[in-house]
């Protein structure tokens, strides 16, 4: 892509240098530490599933008794596997014992590592190989069905009630989205379990459920045959669950997922060191599941000011492009977030929201950026509403944004309906087909407000980055550096289930896909 905003490509490249030095420094620190969140996503990747009889998940059941017994360190792949070798169970028919009080996991005699690691392979190739039929499916049914070109209409779907969000979802979809994601329900981020089954009362949104993202990936295919495109299917794989949650989604063939490195620690207060070591694994299994991440940075804009806090925005980019690639993302699956999130009422407003979505779409070429719309300005007045999002629409289709998060007229007012949902997709619509070509055949003037936009806020996130290289990214999110938002390393939620890995500690997954052998 040639450049219209005569970057300055010795600071990206500085900036990009600062970042990857943030990231293998926070690196060792995640390496040497798992999580219980970790842990039940490795038994849910060995294959348990359901609740006891108290309802409570049976990851959960097994990762609480090894906690109990003082062996979470040792992580829960030598339990199981030393579990298995004992009783000859699956870790399903294990899990089951322990709910029932059968067996205490730390307190069978320990087999040989090798043995006990040798045992527990078996079954995580199998799961391995089933992510990736899935992502092998995916890459045919876009085959068989080509992928869109240009920006993909992405819209929400947010009843509380997983068979109503169907019925919503295949709407949307033949009313012309191109992906559906499902909102979870207010408060599940802050859940350290996940729920079971189907389910149909949450609030906002809908709970992610592995069942729940059964029944929306078939209904998304039925509805994908019926019309010969390839309906993208989007969860929410952050919070207290994340990594547990992209083992669900890629079990589901999920397609988008929203994993950013550090939203959980700024906006739901949860603590940074247990976030930080859950997004590894999290992006690890997103990445071999060739599932593309959404990251968070337009939330910044919603606590902060657009125009002063932009330079923050880049960086976060940079930064979380580099925790991905150490995960085994390509850029290719790096949905790099920003916002159209300005006052309306700033003069050249416009102008400066496409410096902003210029500069992205320069600096990270490869990525499928994910554009979010005007919230935080939006208004009652529904036609104003309608406004904004057409100028929001425009940056899209100038730039080449690729996932577009519609805009929707009565945000401000209610959850929209479905009429308000096929309002918003025919503006983008009209726009993207009358707009096709507008951003080849247009120019920036030279040293102009867009020029000069991007070129400051270009070298504010070089500055930034210098300073959180040198501070690490402990102590960055201990000084509020980012959305103004101040959080204590020990502070926050989930600090209790980070432990330090003892040496004879082993989690074959990571092995197996981020080496991508089976």
């Amino acid at each position: 892509m040639k450049s219209k905003l005569n970057l300055n490509w010795e600071i990206v490249e500085k900036a990009r240098e600062c970042a990857r030095n943030i990231a293998n420094d926070t690196q060792k620190f995640i390496d040497k530490h798992t999580t219980v969140a970790v842990e039940r996503t490795v038994c849910r990747l060995l294959g348990i599933d359901g609740v006891d009889e108290f309802g409570v998940p049976l990851p959960n059941v097994v990762v609480d008794n090894i906690k109990k017994g003082n062996g979470l360190s040792v992580g829960a792949v030598i339990y199981i596997g030393n579990a298995m070798l004992h009783t000859k169970l699956t870790p399903q028919e294990i899990a089951e014992r322990v709910a029932k009080g059968e067996i205490e996991l730390t307190k069978l005699p320990m087999h040989d590592l090798f043995d006990i690691k040798l045992e527990v392979l078996k079954v995580a190739k199998q799961t391995v190989e089933g992510i990736k039929k899935n992502r092998q499916t995916r890459e045919e049914l876009l085959r068989k069905y080509g992928d869109k070109q240009g920006p993909l209409l992405y819209v929400i779907v947010a009843t509380g009630n997983i068979y109503e969000d169907i019925v919503q979802a295949k709407a949307a979809a033949r009313q012309g989205a191109d992906v559906i994601a499902v909102i979870r329900t207010t408060g599940q981020s802050l859940l350290d379990y996940v729920p079971y089954g189907a389910t149909t009362e949450g609030f906002g949104g809908t709970y992610a459920t592995q069942e729940n993202f059964r029944l929306m990936r078939k209904a998304l295919d039925e509805v994908s045959e019926e019309l010969g495109r390839y309906i993208r299917l989007t969860n929410y794989c952050s919070g207290l669950c994340m990594p547990e949650i992209a083992a669900m989604g890629a079990l589901e063939r999920l397609d988008v997922m929203l994993n950013d490195a550090l939203y959980g620690i700024l906006f739901r207060d949860i603590n940074m060191k247990r976030t930080l070591v859950d997004q590894f694994f999290s992006r690890v299994i997103n990445g071999f599941a060739g599932v593309i991440i959404n990251t968070g940075e337009d939330n910044y804009l919603t606590t902060a000011d657009a125009v002063e806090e932009a330079h923050t925005v880049l960086a976060s980019q940079f930064i979380n492009e580099q925790f991905a690639l150490l995960a085994g993302i390509p850029e290719e699956q790096m949905g790099l977030g920003h916002a159209f999130e300005m006052n309306p009422d700033l003069k050249n407003g416009f102008l400066l929201e496409l410096a902003q979505a210029q500069m992205a779409r320069e600096i990270f070429p490869k990525a499928p950026l994910k554009y979010m719309p005007p919230t935080k300005f939006m208004t009652g007045n529904i036609f104003k509403g309608h406004i904004q999002d057409a100028l929001f629409n425009m940056v899209t289709i100038m730039t080449g944004q690729r996932i577009h998060l519609l805009g929707m007229l009565t945000e401000a007012i209610h959850t929209p309906f479905m009429q308000d949902r096929a309002l918003s997709i025919e503006n983008a619509r009209y726009i993207f087909n009358n707009m096709e070509s507008f951003g080849d055949e247009i120019e920036f003037k030279k040293d102009g407000i867009i020029q000069r936009r991007a070129n400051e806020v270009l070298n504010k996130a070089y500055e930034l980055l210098k300073e959180i290289e040198r501070e690490g990214l402990f102590r960055t999110l201990e000084q509020g550096k980012f959305a103004n938002i101040k959080r204590p390393i020990n502070g926050g939620k989930g600090l209790e289930g980070v432990v330090e890995k003892d040496e004879k500690y082993y989690n074959p997954f990571i092995e197996l896909m981020l080496g991508g052998r089976i």
